[in-house]
């Protein structure tokens, strides 16, 4: 194993659903689920509002559009049956991304430590950590560890904590809206690659279309802000 070139970023920290695993279709399922149970159809955008959020979010946002009132909400009780209800589509079979598992590999490879990060619960994480493997992540933190979830940066705050390095130091790999401002919040140069959503140009992102073919000249040029889809200016920013 070699170690990280001089230019390369310290850690990369990993979104999960979406960009490693191509789990957004199963949340799609249980999102619909969920609405029908308050009596409502998901629209595509209320389905695109929740994408990336922390499960309690997801749930106001559909409590919002069915017009659940505060005092009707069962919130536990629909937390519990919502997370059983994923358990079962995660042990169905979780699929890869193109090019993620290689990606990985690619990263690994190359002596970069990497952190998952991810709104997802501890609860279902593992159950998707025995199709991506526990033991290619230096440590793994979940939207149910922290004090607020994506859109917040407290998740990547504490990935970077985790392994000891500004976040300024750290890529992220993200593809929502949601995920790609926790990161860049929290001082993240972030490589996009959106799938179900679009994400908007802005402050410290890269673009990438997918990752098959993914290098670590790609890497690297996505954290020092080469490329040419970089929006910003890195070069004040802590290694």
């Amino acid at each position: 194993m070699t170690e990280p070139a001089p230019q390369s970023p310290a850690a990369v920290l990993w979104d999960m659903d979406g960009t490693l695993l191509d789990s957004e279709p199963l949340w799609d399922i249980a999102m619909a689920d969920l609405a029908l149970r308050h009596g409502i159809v998901m629209s595509p955008a209320l389905r695109e509002s929740t994408l990336g959020n922390s499960l309690p979010d997801a749930m106001t946002k559909v409590y919002v559009a069915a017009d659940v009132a505060p005092e009707a909400q069962d919130r536990d009780g629909d937390f519990r049956w919502l997370l059983d209800h994923v358990a079962d589509l995660f042990g169905a079979g979780l699929p890869w991304r193109p090019g993620a598992r290689d990606a990985l590999d690619l990263i690994a490879a190359a002596g970069v430590p990497m952190v998952l990060v991810t709104n997802t619960v501890r609860e279902l994480t593992d159950i998707a950590l025995g199709t991506l493997g526990p033991d290619r992540f230096s440590a793994t933190v979940c939207g149910d560890e922290v004090a607020h979830g994506k859109p917040a940066p407290d998740l990547y705050l504490r990935a970077a904590e985790l392994v000891g390095v500004r976040t300024g130091a750290c890529l992220a790999v993200e593809d929502s809206p949601t995920g790609t401002v926790a990161a860049t919040t929290a001082g993240c140069p972030t490589l996009v690659i959106p799938s179900a959503a679009p994400v908007p140009p802005g402050s410290l992102r890269t673009f990438r279309e997918s990752l098959v073919g993914l290098s670590l000249d790609d890497i690297t040029d996505a954290w020092t802000g080469q490329h040419p889809g970089h929006r910003s200016d890195l070069r004040d920013m802590p290694r």
